[in-house]
């Protein structure tokens, strides 16, 4: 069974989510100097709601909000919202949407779930850093590589968007207990012109079985 902390470190890095269906490939994808991060910068009241599904049954698990409370030099201050539960928690990022903090977790430098642009289809970058529980101290290394795969032209209820699809990969292991090895894949849907992943799909792994497999779904966005 995947532990607790993997869990929760899946769940809140990715609110992971792949769409229902299957997009049909654009007949003339964008190239990536059309497609490449370009739109106004983030600013407070920036808004994306999304739908979070097991992707094994396709039930519905709970639906959600992020908006931007704030924006520094070098951060965004994001407040999460859960449909019933307002006070889901604050969630602080660099500009490259890479997790600095989350509610139960910080991290050293980041987590490195975010974008490294230019995005350019066959494009890679590798991170490394440190996880800490915020409330009970303990200690993880996590390593990765993500891959931008292609582009894809995808249609959620929230629009039609010109997307990088980008395969992540991530190990995750306990400072304390070294043989402790949990893993996830992460494909992620990031629409420049939102500034923003429309889709996201995520399988967590323990001793090679599946322990969590969710996806999630942009099903409205926004500028205050």
């Amino acid at each position: 069974m995947l532990s607790k902390a993997a869990a929760t470190i899946c769940l809140l890095l990715t609110l992971d989510a792949a769409a229902l269906a299957q997009p049909a490939p654009p007949d003339n994808p964008p190239s990536a100097t059309e497609a490449s991060p370009a739109m106004d910068p983030p600013l407070p009241g920036d808004h994306w709601s999304y739908e979070v599904r097991d992707a094994i049954t396709g039930a519905l698990k709970f639906a959600n909000t992020f908006t931007i409370t704030d924006v520094s030099p070098t951060e965004i201050a994001v407040r999460g919202e859960v449909l019933g539960h307002p006070n889901y928690g604050y969630f602080v990022y660099d500009h490259f949407w890479n997790i600095v903090k989350t509610p139960i977790w910080k991290f050293s430098p980041n987590d490195g779930s975010g974008i490294k642009p230019p995005l350019n289809p066959g494009s890679t970058w590798k991170f490394h850093n440190d996880q800490i529980n915020i409330q009970h101290g303990a200690s993880f290394r996590r390593s990765g590589t993500s891959k931008v795969v292609g582009q894809e032209s995808v249609t959620t209820s929230a629009g039609t968007f010109d997307t990088f699809k980008i395969e992540t990969s991530v190990e995750i292991r306990n400072v304390n207990d070294p043989t402790k090895k949990e893993s996830s894949i992460r494909t992620t849907w990031y629409a420049p012109s939102i500034n923003h992943w429309v889709k996201q799909t995520e399988k967590g792994n323990v001793n090679g079985h599946v322990a969590l497999n969710t996806s999630i779904e942009l099903v409205d966005y926004g500028r205050r």
